[in-house]
């Protein structure tokens, strides 16, 4: 796979920005992108509707290494453990674009791809009705909106909203950074969200897809590694890092 793999909507961050999956070990991140806590937060309905950030990290270190064995007794980063624990490293995401296998639901001014294996379960696809549902009824101002919304908020790039009319891809202008993902409603924690079309390569150097929104698995129970397929919230997976939501949003309104 050339380097110059980039999904639809996608565009490569600077060359500085690298997360090298290290075989058997952690995640090991180039380029000091910005690392913080990011804990999903529901609407008045119980439902998930915007993230909210929490503490901070530093990734001064050149690498820093991150844990992927889900074991770490300092995470978020890495102290050895992986070598002394049972878990499964290895990687069995596809090296295919996401969008090769992703279904697509059709509507009239908004349509929706869909590749589930990449479901890392934040459930903002049913914030406000389900996003199939409202990209079906996208004639409707109000429901091509929250369908733009819903698909546009799903951190995994899962679910991605494209215009009808033109087949251009409704995506949120993110820069470079990395964050660790709680789920308060689901009492886990999640993934390790990078955004901003950060490279991802295997330990020998062979690069993923670039996206503009991907999760990696931090738990060590995912079975599409180095994604995350949501198993943390089955599984309670807890990191047990100190914070709380008081920081900026991710945005209430992404179009």
């Amino acid at each position: 796979m050339s380097d110059k793999k980039i999904m639809a909507g996608s565009a490569q961050a600077d060359k500085k920005y690298r997360i090298t999956i290290a075989e058997r070990g952690p995640y090991l991140v180039f380029g000091r992108p910005p690392l913080a806590q990011q804990f999903i937060m529901s609407n008045d309905r119980g439902a998930s509707w915007y993230f909210q950030e929490g503490r901070h990290f530093s990734t001064e270190s050149e690498p820093t290494a991150l844990c992927r064995c889900g074991a770490s007794h300092r995470k978020p980063y890495c102290d050895g453990t992986h070598a002394s624990v049972v878990w499964d490293s290895e990687l069995r995401a596809p090296m295919s674009p996401l969008l090769e296998a992703a279904e697509v639901t059709r509507g009239p001014a908004v349509s929706m791809t869909d590749n589930e294996r990449y479901c890392t379960f934040a459930r903002f696809c049913d914030a406000d009705g389900s996003a199939w549902e409202l990209v079906a009824r996208s004639d409707n101002p109000r429901d091509r909106k929250l369908a733009v919304r819903e698909a546009s908020m799903c951190p995994g790039s899962r679910l991605m909203a494209w215009d009808s009319e033109t087949g251009k891809p409704f995506e949120p202008d993110y820069a470079p950074e990395l964050s660790l993902i709680e789920d308060i409603a689901m009492n886990s924690s999640g993934g390790l969200w990078v955004r901003g079309g950060i490279r991802i390569e295997r330990a020998d150097g062979m690069p993923y897809e670039i996206r503009n929104r991907v999760v990696m698995c931090r738990c060590g129970h995912s079975e599409n590694k180095p994604y995350c397929d949501g198993t943390h919230a089955a599984v309670k997976w807890r990191d047990e890092i100190d914070g709380v939501p008081e920081g900026e949003t991710l945005p209430e309104e992404v179009y």
